[in-house]
């Protein structure tokens, strides 16, 4: 293999993130070269027909698909605000226990994000929330139950992808029992391997199940699993109880390597390796140019120097080709005027409000 044929697979495993309402020369660029995708922030956001001609522009520069991605929870994570569809918490949907609301929540969410050109949603969170004093989690999870996460979650899922949007079930293994935000620092959990599969298995079993296309890693430390290494890096984790335990065979997306959890205790070419031979399929880097481009040589000078198997990074770009082949939207399919009448649309906000009403 050539290094530029390889430096074309390299690419197709990054989803990179990029400051402002235009995409920069520099990004556009990594779009040219057969990026895997993008992920779009608040930061990215003004006006639905602003963002649908940001993922037109996007798609456009892309030799082939590209993925337009985002994290669009509901309640305190949404990057996309009023005039699109405001949800409540997933907590208060996990109260209400009810599959058919949660398929209609994820219709909608999936109905508006493919509007503006939306592939992949980072949702469901698919956490239990069995620590009160975890910081990050809290009422992003459906609830304390694992059961009633899974059922809920595999609702949202089937509602999603029911619109060509891919759910992203996360953080895997679960990341509801740290007290610690991996964003800031490194979370480890004591618990046996008996209590991760009664509990924080649960919900990534019903997801997969219920055909969940990606599923996001976690920058946890599961000791009785790994002990020191981050379920991000973990063979253990990934190819051992998520690929061949859970039986999933979808893509496997690393959480943000600018998170300090990994970014500031590990070496990057030793996360990137560790993530590939673990069986992760794409890394998310979602500000940083610089890193960027650091990956993509990382996954080339890995490969070239048999440390990653070239299999395992072909077999990781074609996870990536066919999720794109089935969910990525072409440019002329993208229609800001759309975009604008869909976002926040009276029968979606009817939907909202009989959220809302029946929480009340």
């Amino acid at each position: 293999m050539s290094t530029a044929v390889l430096e074309q697979l390299a690419h197709r495993l990054v989803i990179a993130g990029f400051d402002g309402h235009e995409a920069p020369a520099e990004t556009l660029e990594l779009v040219r070269r057969g990026l895997g995708g993008v992920i779009l922030f608040a930061r990215n956001v003004s006006s639905p027909e602003q963002v649908a001609e940001l993922n037109r522009q996007l798609k456009a520069a892309a030799p082939g698909r590209l993925l337009s991605s985002v994290d669009q929870e509901g309640g305190r994570v949404a990057r996309l605000r009023a005039p699109w569809t405001l949800w409540p918490p997933m907590r208060q949907l996990g109260d209400l226990g009810d599959e058919a609301l949660a398929h209609e929540v994820g219709r909608v969410l999936g109905v508006e994000l493919k509007a503006c050109g939306f592939d992949i949603d980072y949702a469901p969170v698919l956490d239990v929330d069995s620590n009160p004093d975890n910081p990050i989690i809290g009422d992003r999870s459906f609830s304390r139950d694992p059961e009633r996460v899974g059922r809920i979650g595999a609702a949202m899922v089937r509602g999603l992808q029911a619109l060509q949007v891919a759910a992203c079930g996360k953080h895997f293994p679960g990341h509801g029992d740290t007290a610690q935000d991996s964003h800031l620092e490194l979370p480890r959990l004591p618990h046996g391997l008996e209590q991760l599969r009664a509990r924080e298995l649960l919900p990534f079993r019903a997801a997969v199940a219920a055909g969940v296309e990606t599923i996001m890693t976690a920058h946890v430390v599961f000791e009785a699993l790994d002990p020191g290494v981050p379920a991000t890096m973990s063979e253990r984790a990934i190819d051992g109880l998520l690929r061949r335990e859970l039986g999933f065979n979808g893509v496997v997306i690393s959480d943000d390597l600018e998170m300090k959890a990994v970014h500031d205790r590990f070496p990057m070419q030793e996360v990137v390796e560790r993530a590939l031979n673990a069986g992760v399929d794409a890394f998310l880097a979602c500000k940083e140019l610089a890193l960027q481009h650091e990956v993509v040589g990382h996954i080339v000078r890995a490969v070239e120097s048999g440390r990653v198997a070239r299999a395992r990074v072909e077999q990781a770009a074609g996870r990536m080709l066919h999720l794109t082949m089935n969910y990525a939207c072409q440019a002329d399919a993208i229609d800001p005027l759309t975009a604008a009448r869909v976002a926040g649309s009276a029968n979606h906000q009817a939907v909202a409000a009989r959220f809302a009403a029946a929480v009340a």
